[in-house]
């Protein structure tokens, strides 16, 4: 039976940039199950199944309903035992919530200053009033106010990812010699940025980056399916 998968798309139905979704996608493929996505805008909370939260990832696999992207993950590794594990035991699990941590609080609020106006851009026409409303009352000043002397910024970011950069140049994955679940989280955060933004994130040498390119090339390059900027 094949999944269905509510994933946030831009002005182009299968440019797909939600980083909770991209983990979703990824732990799909991982398992090895079907899945069939269903474009979503940021304006169409009425579209989802219920349960939801009002947001994406949402899948449904029969008569589940599940959204959240932590939870679909932990869904997956209960229901498909069979299938290659996302977590790899209890132990794995456990290092992986560290790893959400990290990403939530370091990394997408690292990238988010750099690209939100180019989320902007991507987005849907009847959801860029939404999105600007949204994020300006967030940010407390203008999308363009945002993200002016990202360049300047640039440097300080990518400083940040040095835990995630010397990991990466000692081993392939963060999980080891093979991905799982800790990978596809922080991976989600750089397609995100890759799917709407030209602004290059990552030093052309950089282990990271590297690592990124491994991450395209999973699953069949799942990842390099959909439109996006750079490698």
């Amino acid at each position: 039976m094949t999944i269905t998968m509510y994933d946030l798309a831009g002005a182009e139905p299968n440019r797909r940039f939600s980083p909770f979704c991209w983990r979703a996608r990824m732990a799909l493929a991982h398992k090895g199950l079907a899945v069939e996505t269903v474009p979503w805008g940021f304006t169409e909370k009425d579209k989802l199944p219920q349960p939801n939260a009002g947001r994406v990832p949402v899948i449904v696999d029969g008569s589940a309903v599940i959204h959240d992207s932590t939870t679909i993950a932990d869904y997956l590794e209960e229901h498909y035992v069979d299938r290659p594990s996302l977590f790899g035991g209890d132990t794995g699990r456990a290092l992986t919530r560290f790893v959400q941590n990290w990403t939530e609080t370091v990394l997408q609020p690292g990238i988010i200053p750099l690209v939100v106006l180019d989320i902007h851009r991507h987005s849907r026409p009847q959801d860029q009033d939404y999105f600007r409303r949204s994020r300006e009352e967030r940010f407390g000043r203008t999308l363009e106010e945002v993200v002016r002397d990202r360049e300047a910024r640039l440097p300080a970011f990518r400083a940040s990812l040095d835990p995630l950069r010397r990991t990466v140049e000692r081993q392939e994955f963060l999980c080891g010699k093979a991905p799982a679940y800790a990978d596809y989280i922080v991976f989600g955060a750089f397609q995100w940025a890759r799917a709407i933004s030209d602004f290059e994130l990552l030093a052309a040498d950089d282990p990271v980056k590297a690592w990124r390119r491994c991450m395209l090339d999973l699953h069949g390059a799942l990842a390099r399916s959909t439109p996006a900027y750079g490698d």
